[in-house]
């Protein structure tokens, strides 16, 4: 391995491997057979303290021969293999005397070998680093790292960012480097996904603090974000996701989003003619209905009746199968988020299609419709919606206990699922009339609901154990376990 003034060096590591007489040698110069015969320049290694602080600064040593060398390649091995045995306190007590930049500079495009090596080795050593001095001190490094071709570096750039951004200290040197913050946002266009979430990620932490939401939302980096979102559908989707999860942080963060143009534009395709946009939109409104302020928004925006009258039409519309899952799955959400009673009497299109769905040839149909009957039986006052429907719903009850027995191992899990749902109740809660209530629902799942359980216990599926057991653990306020005493033969 060449020097800059031509002399040859001689690692002593081969392949990245610490070997028990290289650690002898590192102890004891004089038997270093080549000690006597370095070349001029050469700095041999200095005798090493025996004990806590051997590897850490062999570590430097090997550190410093990196910085003097053009193509030190045996060097970063053996540094790489240092690394893994010097515990992170350790680095951290001499974090002074880490000299980083020639590793940053040796992330060359073309050298796969060295830059991988180099990546594996600026991850631990920057670990030892406080996020303050990784700000202040490598600027220009975390600018070029995420534009590097090589996406290992651009991951590696992008965690120190995180680590920057989530300290209140360091935070405010990103938010002072806009050029930063602009690579940050154009990570997101990139075909890496991973690359593309831990920038999104930076991003959302980033938009925590108001000076955070003014950098992005205030200023030319809106115009960036809007341009990316040019790249591709896909690309436009996660800046969706984006801002989505910039929105549900607080009121005035979803303000700032909406003054964007950005949550509008993502409505306006929620309720557009592209039926599989449509279902890609759903998932992220849905997002948003996990907080209050965000339900408050969607329905003064309109948002909640336009997606009641996309379900009332989705029976003339051949290509309903693609959205309506989605759009079923956000009104159960909204259901027990809010008021059961009050999402089923103000849309009541949204229970007629549940029961539906049920009696649907698709299994995909069958399986969200399952699950939207135990989301919305999960706390009493569902439970309550469900029972005044009368008799349909113990029709649909039997429906579900039919597929429970004959269905997929999938959906059979997910019927599971439900009915323990609908037959749990607290035990402050356990009166005689909802356990009444609940034994009847129990009663029309099948002709005989315990041999049911005990049908599926005996299948080989871990799974359905589990979920028969449940059924039967939550029912079993309303029914002893005498009478089943041989229900679980696993």
């Amino acid at each position: 391995m060449r020097r800059p003034d031509g002399s040859q060096s001689q690692p002593i590591f081969s392949e990245g491997r610490l070997r028990p007489s290289d650690l002898a040698r590192l102890g004891d110069p004089r038997r270093d057979p080549g000690a006597g015969s370095r070349e001029p320049g050469r700095r041999p290694f200095e005798p090493l303290s025996a004990g806590r602080g051997m590897m850490a600064a062999q570590a430097l040593a090997l550190l410093r021969d990196v910085s003097r060398l053009e193509a030190p390649l045996e060097e970063l091995r053996a540094l790489q293999s240092v690394l893994q045995a010097v515990p992170l306190s350790e680095l951290r007590e001499h974090a002074a005397e880490l000299r980083l930049n020639p590793l940053f500079s040796l992330l060359i495009e073309n050298h796969r070998e060295q830059t991988t090596l180099c990546v594996s080795i600026l991850e631990r050593l920057l670990q030892a680093l406080e996020p303050v001095h990784v700000a202040r001190n490598f600027r220009v490094d975390l600018q070029r790292g995420l534009t590097h071709p090589n996406d290992s570096v651009k991951i590696l750039t992008l965690s120190q960012v995180g680590r920057i951004v989530e300290n209140s200290d360091a935070v405010t040197e990103v938010l002072n480097n806009p050029e930063l913050l602009k690579q940050v946002i154009y990570c997101i266009g990139g075909e890496n996904l991973s690359v593309a979430k831990a920038a999104i990620k930076s991003l959302s932490r980033i938009s925590l603090t108001q000076a955070g939401l003014e950098a992005l939302f205030e200023s030319n980096l809106l115009d960036d974000l809007k341009t990316v979102m040019k790249t591709n559908d896909i690309v436009r989707y996660r800046v969706y996701e984006l801002i989505v999860e910039i929105s549900s942080v607080s009121p005035e963060s979803l303000n700032y989003c909406s003054t964007s143009g950005l949550v509008t534009q993502l409505l306006r395709e929620l309720t557009g003619e592209d039926v599989l946009v449509r279902a890609t939109c759903i998932e992220m409104v849905t997002s948003m209905a996990y907080t209050h302020h965000g339900r408050q928004y969607l329905a003064q925006e309109g948002v909640i009746d336009q997606i009641s009258n996309i379900i009332i039409g989705a029976d003339s519309d051949p290509f309903s199968s693609f959205y309506l899952p989605g759009f079923v799955k956000f009104f159960g959400n909204l259901a027990i988020m809010d008021s059961p009673q009050q999402i089923c009497e103000r849309f009541p299109v949204f229970v007629e299609k549940v029961f539906e769905m049920t009696e649907s040839q698709d299994p995909t149909m069958i399986g969200v419709a399952v699950d939207t009957i135990g989301i919305l039986g999960s706390n009493i006052e569902g439970k309550q919606v469900l029972q005044k429907t009368g008799t349909r719903f113990e029709r649909l009850l039997k429906r579900i206990g039919y597929q429970a027995k004959n269905a997929s191992t999938e959906l059979k899990i997910r019927c599971l699922d439900a009915v323990s749902s609908l037959l749990y109740l607290p035990p402050e809660q356990q009166t005689d009339d909802l356990l009444r209530m609940t034994e009847t629902w129990f009663s029309s799942l099948y002709q005989d609901p315990l041999e049911l359980l005990r049908g599926i216990s005996n299948q080989p599926f871990p799974e359905l154990h589990c979920g028969a057991l449940k059924v039967f653990t939550v029912g079993n306020p309303f029914f002893s376990l005498g009478s089943s005493g041989t229900l679980f033969n696993t």
